[in-house]
């Protein structure tokens, strides 16, 4: 099937006569520079995504970039798992690869799989460098230390939210640290939602860790057309940023929170002490020595707190 899309056959007989399937549902997918050929798969509804996903128990799934720089199209195309068509793509791409793959690149497309006995694709993870770092504030699997390279965290607003928040911005040379984390099944709904005003870009390549599957990443970013400097009025919150460190502390210690408030900019603006009623509505509690320690920090950075 991977040899028919490279060369961009339209052509359902060609699984058909892989795989012996037919009178099942055909699912054409269609991407912005291509069209992609008819594939004959069964399909189950998701209601938490309200789309049709094709099901995992009879597929093999396959990844094609390019995935969202800002709107454009995350294609994710399924191919049957039938072992004749398993068995040819394992063959074409162990034995010729050099021309296997470019092909593939040559038309806008790569491939993001991996062969193993089980013959699915690993699930995604986000990098977190914010509140995500707080492992108390979501339920996302498999939380492991990380750095991001070519970036730096900012405080910015957004029309979306009230209050300043943390992004990043491209910076060469600077590494952040933080924590990846497991988005099962790739649905990536609830942290869209939790992420609102952010974009999901990609960011396999830029991001040192640990994991053996080295799995699809992404991380969260304000555009630059719709991040604004924090004002009084929109300010930091305590809340928040109690959270951030807190988090830190928990995952890279003392350091960790040292580096975290060496390689975060815009310090220059009102801090709102929360504390008491927290707006934010992920605050944690925090310890006495915590507490201090986020106290030290801001007085570091000379930070402006308001009640």
């Amino acid at each position: 099937h991977k040899m028919a899309f490279a060369l961009g056959l339209r052509s359902s007989g060609f699984l058909q006569c892989l795989t012996g399937y037919s009178g099942i549902n055909t699912v054409t997918a269609r991407g912005p520079w291509f069209d992609a050929p008819s594939v004959l798969l069964p399909e189950i509804a998701i209601p938490s995504a309200d789309v049709k996903h094709l099901s995992p128990e009879f597929i093999y799934p396959m990844v094609l970039q390019p995935e969202s720089f800002r709107g454009r199209l995350l294609l994710r195309h399924w191919i049957t798992s039938s072992p004749m068509v398993v068995r040819l793509c394992r063959h074409m791409y162990t034995k010729i690869p050099t021309k296997f793959l470019p092909t593939l690149q040559l038309i806008g497309l790569t491939p993001q799989f991996r062969w193993s006995n089980t013959a699915f694709m690993s699930d995604p993870y986000f990098f977190g460098y914010g509140s995500l770092v707080n492992t108390k504030t979501h339920v996302y699997q498999d939380a492991r230390p990380a750095k991001l390279s070519g970036w730096r965290r900012v405080w910015k607003r957004t029309n979306a939210r009230d209050m300043a928040f943390l992004t990043i911005v491209p910076s060469d040379g600077e590494t952040i640290l933080g924590l990846i984390a497991k988005v099962p099944n790739a649905d990536w709904k609830a942290l869209d939602d939790r992420e609102e005003g952010y974009d999901r870009l990609v960011a396999t390549d830029m991001i040192i860790h640990d994991h053996s599957d080295n799995p699809e990443l992404a991380i969260y970013a304000i555009p630059a057309s719709t991040r604004f400097p924090p004002t009084p009025e929109h300010p930091i919150l305590l809340s928040y940023l109690d959270v951030v460190l807190q988090g830190y502390l928990h995952v890279f210690g003392e350091e960790g929170v040292q580096h975290f408030m060496d390689t975060t900019d815009g310090w220059n603006t009102i801090v709102l002490n929360d504390r008491d009623n927290p707006i934010y509505p992920r605050a944690q509690v925090l310890s006495a020595d915590e507490t201090a320690l986020v106290d030290t920090c801001l007085e570091q950075v000379g930070a402006q707190i308001r009640s």
